[in-house]
């Protein structure tokens, strides 16, 4: 884990509605490991990015090549909003804003992470050549997270004896 109290935010996120506890929601963005869905402020226009992520101690964090169409939009202006669900029923998820700041220092502890998360612990060639850009890699750190959850499940699940 890696301690955020001293770098000027509240660590917790704000919920702001869902089913879902801030505990639940913490749960979810701990254990899944599908692509958040990023959208930053362009000139005219937002654009929509999937990143792997990890959530850390009320933190959102992915990684990007510091000359990134992502992070430069995210130098220009930090505000972003976000997404994390599944593709498949029972669509459940969360989704909120956020503040985000770039950290190349952070980068080495952060990639290796996201690759383990999304990739495992196999040796692998793509695990292999985004290591070897690691040197133009910037960690980015979303913080001052709102967040809504919503959870499906119950409207989703069909009865055992439904017949179509």
């Amino acid at each position: 884990m890696h301690d955020n109290s001293s770098m000027g935010f509240d660590p917790l996120p704000t919920l702001r509605s869902g089913p879902w506890s801030l505990d639940d929601v913490q749960h979810f963005l701990e254990q899944t490991a599908i692509p958040i869905r990023l959208a930053s402020n362009g000139r005219g226009f937002p654009l929509v990015q999937s990143q792997w992520f990890l959530y850390e101690d009320g933190a959102l964090w992915c990684c990007a090549q510091a000359d990134s169409v992502l992070a430069k939009r995210l130098t220009r202006d930090p505000r972003c909003a976000f997404e994390v669900s599944g593709d498949l029923p029972p669509y459940r998820g969360v989704r909120g804003t956020g503040h985000a700041s770039q950290h190349a220092d952070e980068a080495p502890r952060v990639l290796p992470l996201l690759i383990e998360r999304y990739l495992g612990t196999t040796p692998s060639p793509l695990a292999d050549w985004l290591l070897s850009r690691l040197d133009v890699e910037v960690a980015i750190r979303i913080t001052d997270l709102s967040i809504t959850s919503w959870d499906y499940s119950a409207r989703m699940t069909a009865p055992a004896d439904r017949r179509d």
